[in-house]
């Protein structure tokens, strides 16, 4: 049980640099594309492929290390990003479009809902084998 807490701790903490490399990136280019004049949601559908491309690497051998096809993991992350780009997307209508917050702020605290979302996906569904998640099972 330690064991798996400390796997998962690892992972977690190596989710963490992942993310925050890509998408702190991500951020000041998204500010910078809107501060020059770019749409929020056009900057944040450009930007969220291009950052879903590159995390995909960084935690398919980094996070998760996982060994599975390239294939079968890549139909499930992208099912998983799909449903991160709808929460995004979403996010940004309600907060900017309907209640007229700053898109600049409402962009940066969906990075963290979709992260949170995205590593849960990941972890249960993404990045799995049969062969880790039997041996995860109490």
């Amino acid at each position: 049980m330690a064991d798996k807490i400390q796997r998962t701790f690892a992972q977690l903490v190596r989710y963490a640099l992942v993310g925050v490399a890509s998408n702190l990136t991500g951020y000041l280019i998204y500010y910078l594309v809107t501060y020059l004049g770019g749409t929020p949601k056009i900057t944040m559908t450009l930007l969220y492929s291009v950052g879903a491309t590159v995390g995909y690497f960084g935690n398919r051998n980094y996070t998760f290390s996982h060994q599975e096809s390239y294939l079968a993991s890549g139909v499930r992350y992208l099912i998983a990003h799909f449903f991160g780009y709808c929460i995004n997307l979403a996010i940004l209508v309600i907060f900017v479009d309907k209640l007229g917050y700053p898109h600049q702020w409402v962009q940066a605290i969906a990075i963290f809902i979709v992260a949170g979302f995205l590593y849960i996906t990941f972890k249960f569904f993404v990045f799995t084998s049969p062969q880790s998640s039997s041996l995860d099972r109490p």
